[in-house]
């Protein structure tokens, strides 16, 4: 649950304060095995829910927190095993970021590229880039993101280009929604190369020309800091390139990965509503005139309300760990086009419920409790900003659209990292 009900400012700051840069990493914690992360995500979780509604109130980056989730060393859980990393399952991961987004997920939200990245080093990267990248991330390491550019062209169009110059490879560009690059070591981008292909691009956070900036101004989700990065002319080494364009003729499960951990987050923000709903009509909430009950819990209308959600959020949970399953199963075989397709439409089956439970959960979170929980001070409104932004990833709409081209036609989903 999350933390209790408080009453303090409701004052949001209109002035931000100069970031502070990533400190230098530190050996973390080693991870070996899948219940050694569920319990290092269980025990952080309690950390963070911790002061997450001043957090969000306030808008206080969780620079500590983040330093405790990179001591606690999930940030290596899928590292594979012959790099020295637990390997843990997809199921893992999902279960990890969603223990974390019930107690914080703009916290829990922060982390998430790095394992979409992670998972493209291992599609594409060489062994030289293996070596040096897993054991960046070993050592403490994070990877955050410089993700799609502002504007009304398509996501995957990019004005960010990687040059060759006299002077060695360059890049250059200004990109938007970069979740985590604020508190990252290595900045992924998106990038045309001098052949028009797609690249990604690895910038260490501190080279000449990276220019983080902290300009995220969104009503939910408010402290991943998700804004603005601009690369000028900045120097890249060969071994920071990964042709992604390869990706194009080649099945991978890099999308069904990364969109696995938005559902995770979603599933997470789901029960944290649903947590403070109970929390708040068993302790505050007061019984309808008309019901002659002196006790809000023993409303049957509240009751069955209650029912209904618990059991959406546990079909969306199913959903969730069963495409984790298929995740891992497709993972231990070469992957077809066909494997590749399942992955994403057992993906796309979750998202939809767990997008649809953190919505209607976060609404009818006063429906239930009532006028008093609506008061700032018990800033139960975060709920429905977290769940009605972060659910905004990628529409709904067209996840229906893909299950049922791909359950009527036939037609297998795009592959890219919103399927």
């Amino acid at each position: 649950m999350t933390d209790a009900f408080p009453t303090g400012s409701t004052t949001i700051p209109t002035e931000k304060t100069e970031p502070r840069r990533p400190a230098p990493p530190w050996p973390p914690r080693l991870i070996e095995t899948d219940d050694q992360a569920i319990r290092a995500a269980e025990a952080l979780a309690e950390k963070f829910r911790t002061g997450a509604s001043e957090r969000d109130r306030e808008r206080r980056l969780p620079w500590e927190e983040i330093d405790l989730y990179t001591e606690s060393g999930l940030g290596g859980i899928t590292v594979p095993n012959a790099y020295g990393g637990a390997e843990v399952s997809h199921v893992t991961l999902a279960k990890v970021f969603e223990i974390l987004c019930v107690a914080d997920p703009a916290l829990g939200q922060i982390p998430q590229n790095q394992f979409g990245v992670l998972s493209l080093l291992r599609e594409i990267g060489t062994e030289e880039q293996k070596r040096r990248f897993y054991g960046d991330i070993l050592r403490g390491y994070r990877i955050g993101n410089a993700g799609p550019e502002r504007g009304r062209n398509a996501v995957n169009v990019s004005t960010t280009w990687l040059r060759q110059t006299p002077d060695g490879l360059r890049l250059t560009g200004r990109r938007f929604y970069s979740t985590g690059a604020l508190f990252a070591h290595w900045i992924p981008t998106r990038a045309v190369d001098d052949q028009d292909r797609a690249v990604q691009v690895w910038a260490p956070y501190d080279a000449v020309g990276v220019n983080v900036i902290d300009d995220w101004s969104s009503f939910g989700q408010r402290t991943t800091a998700s804004g603005t990065v601009e690369f000028t002319d900045v120097a890249i080494g060969s071994e920071q390139v990964f042709p992604v364009w390869q990706l194009a003729d080649r099945p991978a499960i890099t999308g069904p990965i990364s969109q696995l951990i938005q559902v995770a987050i979603d599933a997470g923000i789901a029960r944290a509503a649903i947590e403070d709903t109970v929390a708040f009509v068993r302790d505050y909430a007061r019984p309808w005139m008309d019901s002659g009950l002196q006790s809000a819990s023993d409303d049957p209308t509240i009751i069955h309300e209650i029912g209904h959600l618990y059991t959406e959020l546990h079909a969306a949970q199913a959903l969730l760990y069963a495409a984790g399953e298929v995740l891992d199963e497709v993972a231990r075989a070469p992957i077809t086009e066909a494997s590749s397709a399942r992955a994403s439409a057992a993906v796309a089956e979750a998202k939809i419920l767990t997008t649809e439970i953190a919505l209607e959960a976060t609404e009818k979170l006063f429906d239930l409790a009532g006028s008093a929980a609506t008061r700032a001070g018990h800033n139960l409104d975060r709920h429905w900003r977290n769940a009605r932004v972060h659910t905004l990833h990628d529409p709904v709409r067209w996840k229906y659209h893909l299950l049922g081209n791909y359950q009527l036609n036939g037609i297998f989903p795009a592959r890219h990292q919103w399927n």
